[in-house]
């Protein structure tokens, strides 16, 4: 394992060039709109990646928004932060949009400036500093259910699964990461963010997900 973490390191040290990141509209739409049911997606605003950050591709009318995230959403010490394969269906109720993917977007229009990780570095700090970046709303959660994301090499398809974002907070709270639980937990101790994901049966087709080891 420590010997493929330095090949995707070194695989993935520098940014790709733009367009191997970019999509066809028509397919982004297709992908992001894929992240959640039907019920939640059809309804939902939808962005792709464009130039400069990310445009709205459809409007919406629920307050959801779906999009596909790229490696860069990962934090900043991952060895896959500029996968240019990385893709990450994903829809934010409005809690979640207006505060965890609202930090996302900032962080794409850095990114497609052409901002290093240092730089982006900086910009978080300060972001966090006078308060553009808040801890995430009470309530922001999202979904993944995408039977067509692909998260990464070392995360590869993994299962259809809600996120829910917090406040720094205590992983053991949830019974998150504690043997025969089903709650995994990232922490990101920059953002003082608390991400718990809970793995679900079925994919937002309806079709239901194999068994997988995390």
């Amino acid at each position: 394992m420590k010997m493929l973490a330095l090949l995707a390191l070194a695989n993935y040290a520098t940014m790709a060039p733009i367009d191997q990141y970019r999509m066809k509209a028509a397919d982004e739409i297709a992908l992001a709109k894929s992240a959640a049911p039907p019920s939640i997606a059809n309804d939902a605003q939808v962005l792709v990646l464009g130039a400069h950050g990310y445009l709205t591709a459809a409007p919406g009318t629920n307050g959801f928004v779906c999009v596909v995230e790229r490696a860069w959403a990962n934090q900043l010490e991952d060895a896959e932060f500029w996968n240019p394969k990385v893709r990450a269906p994903i829809c934010f109720n409005p809690q979640g949009a207006r505060s965890v993917l609202a930090q996302y977007l900032k962080r794409t229009e850095w990114v497609l400036a052409g901002l290093g990780k240092p730089q982006i570095l900086e910009r978080t700090k300060a972001a966090l500093a006078d308060k553009t970046f808040t801890v995430p709303e009470p309530g922001s959660m999202c979904y993944m259910l995408s039977v067509g994301g692909h998260l990464g090499d070392s995360a590869g398809h993994w299962m259809p699964h809600l996120m829910f974002f917090l406040p720094q907070t205590d992983a053991a709270s949830w019974g998150g990461n504690l043997p025969g639980s089903p709650v995994f937990v990232l922490q990101s101790g920059l953002e003082s963010t608390t991400v718990f994901l809970v793995p679900v049966r079925n994919w937002s087709d309806g079709s239901p997900a194999p068994d997988h080891k995390p």
